[in-house]
């Protein structure tokens, strides 16, 4: 929200209520509560009307520094975003004081409160971070008519007849709560979740609102009050409803933060480097649940508004088994339910008329899980609508009806997530789609919730709920496929989310356009949910609207695999590889069996990703905190911390750029190029690879050849290159949940480079990429030279020692 009219002036009409100065200061074992009055105090009579802030400054977890604004106390609105939901606060506090300042120190955080003028300033132990200065914190009355072009106020949900068909006027004037913050030279903010437009934020107005709106739109589905700075900090907003972010929008030098209400509360996160904020950030809102090995294999789909018959699935299923792109789940999109009936969770018998046994048939032929599309959404024309009407299962009117409109489905309702009777019956219905052989779902849809003249049966906020139902709704379908599989067998394939969300994944990008522009879009969002708490993220490979170039798909594949989870799927065309050319399946093929092999390096970031909120792309800032040229870059990322990986994003006859920081890189499918960063490069890539490259220092540990399948004993028969070694020890997982089987430790001296193998791992092929030392021989098995120096490791070898030449 913007109150200012330039720098000077409010808008016309607009009334201040500043935070000026502190009237009185308590302390207690975590922090202080202060009452900070809105207009200066001389003498008694000052403290006789006026609004006065209640603020509370405190410390609720180690190298974390919380502010609460309150105007107006009363009982807190729900539904409120869970803290420390899997993880336990870790408690570090000392406060305090001088004549002048009163302080709080956590981990490395330091907190300065002056009472006169009123200020908190946010310090590290070398510098200042940022401040709220005086007259940062404020109430604002705003005439109703600066406030009709906000997100919930301008939404279709409340201007479309059919969802709002008597709107309350709004009032004529409306009280905002507001803070800012400073922010320095040369500082850049990120994340605010999934946001598909500029990846630096700064100059941007920002709306935590989900919305249905594309990739190619300020919308967006994964709305999370959370920033992230290049300067060692980050801002988590705790409020579940509206928030808006002017962050140097209004005010070219702060970040100002306003809700409509009474109450803000924010958390300042410091941290030495971007993934210790982002560790202690998924402390407080929680982290990935662990995901099953098997969904990082390949998932295809029927596509849209396609044909599902079983001969068309069939067919697909049998062509990518012939080309070697094995499909490890198959999705099954909203029409395996008949037209008009979304969601009525019945097969259609036209196109499924015994869909356990074909279901049975296909998952035992080709190897497959199946996956169905659902949403929260009952259609007018579904079998189940009147039961849902009956049971008062519906977001209901202020008149007791149930809420509905026409856009998407006739007439449709919406479940009432709160009501836990209504819960249990949309279950249900799932239940029994498990029991057909059903193994996961994908929960569309959940952002357009109303929250204009709405009731939930517990009561909740329709403001705060309109965010907090995808949370909600995917926690109930994720929980249930836990409960029936088992802890790490749950997975659900969402497109909407909020705060906390990432504790039910996994999350993709939603509906993209089959463009250059939509492929860069969809990894700008995908960054920013990843510096967003988020860890897994995944896309429509070949975009979802329209029909891709065969170009464009080639290298949207390449992309797809090289992310976390990988599914073809599209609107009204097949994404099936051999459509856009054979050569396109003969790239395919080579990619998801790189996948493949790569999984006990994917599968260990996961379970980085599950133990610390570590998420597996990573804007590459977050990997090279001190090299500024990355704090600028959205067409690359690393996967993980040792591969850096450069889609491209141009037609073929131009050159593709991307960025090699510091140290001698290798190429991860021809490792014998090699170059020396920092440098930009330029080339032109060949339309059946994708810049991939390895960082110096690293261990990839990597499976067999043509495995054919994500899952399978990530610590047998593996081959572990080592690029430009160090001293370096890494785990390997064995596949199941957070099991660790054992190490592979790597130590380097001047005359000897061991490799070392702890626990039940069996290694079969150690290379070394390094085009500076040269090995003389090698114990523990045979070496070879080739492109790079390999030894071939003898059966039960738990050590291998490469000699060099002295001095290397």
């Amino acid at each position: 929200m913007k109150f200012n009219d330039g720098f000077w002036l409010l808008k016309n009409g607009v009334k201040p209520f500043y935070g000026l100065q502190v009237t009185q200061i308590k302390p207690d074992d975590k922090g202080y509560d202060l009452q900070v009055a809105t207009k200066p105090i001389r003498h008694r009579g000052d403290t006789l009307g006026g609004p006065v802030l209640s603020v509370r400054v405190h410390s609720p977890t180690q190298g974390v520094v919380g502010v609460k604004i309150e105007h107006f106390s009363h009982t807190q609105p729900f539904p409120t975003i869970p803290l420390f939901p899997n993880d336990q606060p870790i408690p570090d506090c000392v406060l305090t004081q001088s004549e002048f300042t009163h302080s709080i120190k956590t981990g490395g955080l330091s907190v300065e409160i002056t009472q006169n003028p009123y200020t908190i300033t946010f310090r590290s132990p070398t510098r200042v971070l940022t401040s709220a200065g005086y007259r940062h914190q404020a109430l604002f009355d705003v005439p109703a008519r600066w406030t009709i072009g906000t997100a919930a106020n301008s939404s279709c949900l409340a201007l479309d007849p059919a969802s709002n068909p008597n709107p309350e006027r709004l009032p004529e004037t409306i009280r905002y709560i507001h803070s800012e913050l400073n922010t320095s030279p040369g500082e850049l903010i990120y994340g605010f979740g999934e946001q598909f437009g500029a990846f630096v934020k700064n100059g941007q107005a920002i709306k935590i609102w989900n919305q249905d709106g594309g990739t190619s739109s300020d919308q967006a589905y994964k709305c999370v009050p959370f920033y992230i700075t290049n300067r060692n900090y980050g801002v988590f907003i705790n409020h579940s409803g509206e928030v808006e972010v002017e962050v140097g929008s209004e005010k070219v030098s702060r970040v100002g933060v306003s809700i409509a209400g009474s109450t803000l509360e924010y958390f300042l996160i410091y941290g030495e480097t971007p993934l210790e904020i982002l560790e202690k950030y998924t402390r407080m809102t929680g982290r990935p649940a662990s995901v099953p090995s098997w969904t990082f294999g390949l998932w295809l789909s029927t596509s849209f508004l396609t044909d599902y018959s079983s001969s068309t699935v069939s067919g697909f299923l049998e062509g990518m088994k012939q080309r070697d792109c094995p499909v490890r789940v198959f999705h099954l999109d909203c029409f395996w339910m008949k037209q008009y009936e979304w969601c009525s969770f019945t097969f259609d018998p036209e196109n499924f008329p015994d869909p356990k046994a074909y279901l049975a048939k296909i998952k035992e032929r080709y190897g497959v899980k199946i996956c169905l599309w659902i949403n929260p959404y009952i259609s007018q024309l579904s079998p189940i609508f009147k039961e849902g009407v009956q049971g008062g299962f519906f977001i209901k009117r202020k008149d007791g009806t149930p809420w509905q409109w026409d856009l998407w489905q006739p007439g449709l309702a919406i479940l009432d997530i709160t009501n836990p009777i209504a819960c249990r019956w949309y279950s249900d219905k799932l239940v029994a789609l498990l029991d057909l052989g059903v193994d996961a779902f994908k929960t569309d849809f959940g952002e357009r919730i109303p929250h204009a003249s709405v009731l939930f049966h517990d009561g909740s906020d329709p403001m705060r709920m309109h965010n907090s139902y995808s949370v909600l709704y995917n926690e109930l379908v994720f929980n249930l496929l836990k409960d029936r599989f088992g802890d790490g067998e749950a997975v659900v394939f969402a497109r909407s989310s909020a705060t906390g969300g990432q504790r039910f994944p996994v999350h993709w990008g939603g509906d993209c356009e089959s463009t250059w522009e939509a492929m860069a879009e969809t990894l700008r969002g995908c960054l920013s949910l990843t510096l967003s708490g988020f860890a897994f993220a995944s896309h429509d490979i070949g975009g979802f609207e329209g029909h891709p170039d065969p170009e464009i798909y080639q290298r949207w594949v390449a992309f797809g695999l090289f992310s976390s989870h990988s599914r073809l799927h599209g609107s009204s065309s097949y994404r099936v590889p051999w459509q856009y050319g054979e050569d396109a399946a003969k790239s395919m093929s080579k990619f998801v069996d790189t996948k493949h092999r790569l999984m006990p390096y994917l599968y260990n970031l996961s379970i980085n990703a599950h133990l610390h909120g570590h998420p597996l792309q990573r804007a590459m800032f977050l990997e090279f905190f001190e090299d500024r040229t990355t704090h600028y870059l959205d067409r690359q990322y690393m996967f993980g911390p040792s591969l850096l990986v450069a889609p491209v994003f141009v037609p073929k006859g131009e050159k593709s750029e991307y960025y090699i920081p510091e140290g001698c890189w290798h190429a991860f499918f021809n490792p014998e190029r090699m170059i020396q960063g920092p440098r930009w490069v330029k080339e032109e890539v060949s339309l059946d690879e994708i810049p991939v490259w390895v960082r110096p220092g690293s261990i990839i540990c990597m499976g067999p050849r043509g495995v054919g399948r994500p899952d399978y004993e990530y610590n047998k028969k593996l081959e572990i290159q080592i690029y430009e070694p160090l001293d370096a020890t890494i785990d390997i997982p064995s596949g199941a949940g957070c099991a660790i089987s054992g190490a592979i430790h790597v130590k380097r001296s001047p005359v000897v480079l061991k490799v070392q193998f702890d626990g039940d791992v069996e290694v079969v092929k150690i290379t070394i990429f390094d085009g500076d030392i040269k090995i003389t021989d090698a114990t523990g098995g045979e070496m070879s030279n080739g492109v790079g120096v390999s030894v071939a490791v003898e059966p039960g070898c738990k050590e291998v020692v490469l000699n060099l030449e002295s001095g290397q």
